[in-house]
């Protein structure tokens, strides 16, 4: 009876230091962290738990591998677990920094596109991006890759982000093109994406985009040369980038397919990255009469329904230049 009892008394002492190991474990997970402010920790593909514990522990993240490792199976979450780069926020607790690697809330970096890029241009920049990985292999036609702000996670192929760029694009002009304007002068939406990237190139400022765009869209119902200076630029440098000199003379007689001064209608391809607003200003552009344009001096242009008038405003541009260059 006594060697019973004492069996007893030796299995409650057991169950209560159990317990009592499991309490202590079940507070050290759900306690705040010791961390005073975000660490970068990254997971690899192929990562286990125990491996992935070791990761968090070397980071100073956690505070015991075993409890993360326990708590982890027994919760049946040891498979949820993503690879990825993650920001551990200051003092959080093992339970939290779980709940974030299952979530797969992995680092976003980012890359700007600016509208009006070349291809080349754009592709440049994918390629300087230290968190992208691999080469790059794809080679988008001159203006299907839309203008933007893409999120992304370390590891990343450049290939990928490209893709991405251009499907977006795609996506932009066949949604833009099923609500066009009736009667444009625009036969395909290749040739709308043309003259988007054109109307892009002549203006910075997002409100005149619709009525340079139309301006070319009126020269276009009545057949006269479009004359967009970035086409003759393009002409020449075929999107390698700046020109970096003043168009020539011998420039705008140059003939070939981009010098919308030499040949009639639109160049035989886009000429640079146009974003939606510039798509949706040349498949929508306002009912105006304007036939020209040319800078103001303010940053923005002055429009001419005349050449006369035209003339006019390019005599009034070119004294702003003169006295710009301190000339009389």
């Amino acid at each position: 009876m006594r060697v019973l009892s004492t069996l007893l008394s030796g299995l409650l002492l057991i169950v209560l230091i159990a317990g009592g190991v499991a309490l202590y474990g079940a507070h050290l997970f759900q306690a705040p962290g010791t961390t005073d402010e975000p660490v970068v920790v990254q997971i690899p593909r192929g990562t286990g738990l125990g491996g992935t514990a070791a990761i968090l522990d070397e980071a100073g993240v956690i505070s015991d591998r075993t409890v993360f490792v326990t708590a982890t199976r027994v919760r049946r979450q040891a498979g949820a677990i993503k690879a990825g780069e993650y920001e551990i926020p200051a003092g959080a607790s093992m339970a939290s920094i779980l709940d974030l690697l299952i979530a797969g809330k992995t680092v976003q970096h980012r890359l700007t596109i600016p509208e009006g890029l070349t291809v080349a241009e754009a592709l440049d920049l994918v390629r300087a991006h230290v968190v992208l990985t691999g080469d790059l292999t794809v080679a988008p036609s001159e203006g299907m890759m839309k203008p933007d702000t893409y999120l992304f996670g370390r590891g990343e192929t450049r290939d990928g982000l490209v893709t991405r760029m251009v499907e977006a694009q795609r996506e932009t002009l066949a949604r833009l093109w099923e609500g066009r304007q009736e009667g444009l002068p625009i036969a395909t939406p290749e040739e709308a994406l043309t003259l988007a990237s054109i109307v892009e190139k002549e203006t910075g400022l997002a409100e005149e985009r619709p009525r340079v765009a139309a301006v070319f869209v009126n020269r276009l119902r009545k057949g006269m040369l479009l004359q967009s200076d970035p086409t003759v630029i393009y002409g020449v440098t075929m999107g390698s980038g700046p020109l970096g000199r003043p168009i020539r003379r011998s420039d705008l007689r140059n003939d070939n397919p981009y010098n919308t001064y030499v040949r009639a209608g639109l160049p035989p391809g886009p000429i640079a990255l146009p974003g939606e607003a510039a798509i949706a200003a040349v498949l929508d552009p306002p009912e105006t009469t304007d036939l020209f344009f040319v800078a103001d001096g303010t940053g923005g242009h002055a429009f001419a329904e005349t050449l006369a008038e035209h003339n006019r405003n390019v005599a009034r541009w070119r004294r702003i230049e003169r006295e710009r260059n301190g000339n009389n």
